[in-house]
């Protein structure tokens, strides 16, 4: 397919499917029970990345309930690769709120919003991480507080850990990289600097063959942890990875299992 017909019917399914969701969000999640709202945010996850032609690659390691995910933030679309993995429940930043579509999508579903610099906020989303946890869900953060590029992980904030150290749960060290064909590190989806949504958005679209790489890391013990000593560690555990494939290079047979939906 031509390139440039090939992204613009990638975005004319990706605004089909949104609308399915906001339906899906609206109407039938709220009815539904908890096993039922995890799979449709799993399949529903699985079936965008497939549409814009991302290619999830991970181990089918189980993910049990009441576990904290802790994952480097690359882009908006983190939220949906992890979701079509192990759905959850995210802590995100109250700019996704004001987001066209998506920020409902995601207040629908579960996703606290967070302001900025607010220590009091960190602190009420900390609670409401250790309820959740408590309750047996899974809860996701990107300790980072904001996005990269993708080349480097920036230092972990210890605030939203405090949660799964209230709730004595295991902390789950996820590691996420976008990489081109041919398995070299791709920008393409970084949501930083002075991108917009929409922009990000068509970059991913335009992607000729983009893959996301989910490592699954040794869990961690946060019950009697001190946080800022559970942050570095997830951090070092998630560097570590990044940095391993970076020097030895990365495979894409690795991780052969595809978890993405009506790839194209």
């Amino acid at each position: 397919m031509i390139p440039a017909l090939r992204t613009h019917w990638r975005l004319v399914r990706v605004g089909l499917h949104l609308g399915y969701g906001l339906a899906v969000a609206a109407v039938v999640y709220p009815l539904a029970g908890r096993p039922a709202q995890l799979k449709l945010k799993q399949r529903w996850s699985r079936q965008l990345l497939g549409m814009l032609g991302v290619r999830l690659q991970a181990k089918a390691t189980p993910l049990p309930s009441a576990t904290l995910l802790v994952a480097n933030h690359i882009s908006w679309l983190d939220i949906y690769v992890i979701n079509a993995l192990a759905p959850a429940a995210f802590i995100c930043k109250a700019d996704v709120r004001s987001w066209p579509f998506i920020g409902w999508l995601c207040e629908r579903t579960e996703t606290v919003f967070m302001p900025r610099g607010s220590r009091n906020a960190a602190k009420q989303a900390g609670e409401i991480v250790a309820l959740r946890l408590r309750q047996g869900w899974r809860v996701a953060v990107f300790p980072e507080g904001t996005t990269s590029d993708g080349g480097e992980v920036l230092p972990f904030h210890g605030a939203l850990l405090q949660g799964a150290m209230d709730a004595s749960c295991r902390v789950q060290p996820l590691a996420l990289r976008y990489l081109d064909g041919d398995g070299r590190l791709s920008t393409a989806p970084a949501y930083c600097g002075d991108t917009t949504l929409l922009q990000s958005l068509r970059r991913i679209a335009a992607a000729p063959r983009l893959h996301v790489r989910l490592d699954v890391l040794p869990p961690l013990d946060g019950h009697g942890a001190e946080r800022r000593a559970l942050a570095a560690t997830a951090w070092r555990a998630i560097r570590h990875s990044l940095n391993r494939d970076d020097a030895g290079g990365t495979s894409l047979e690795e991780e052969p299992q595809d978890f993405s939906l009506a790839a194209t």
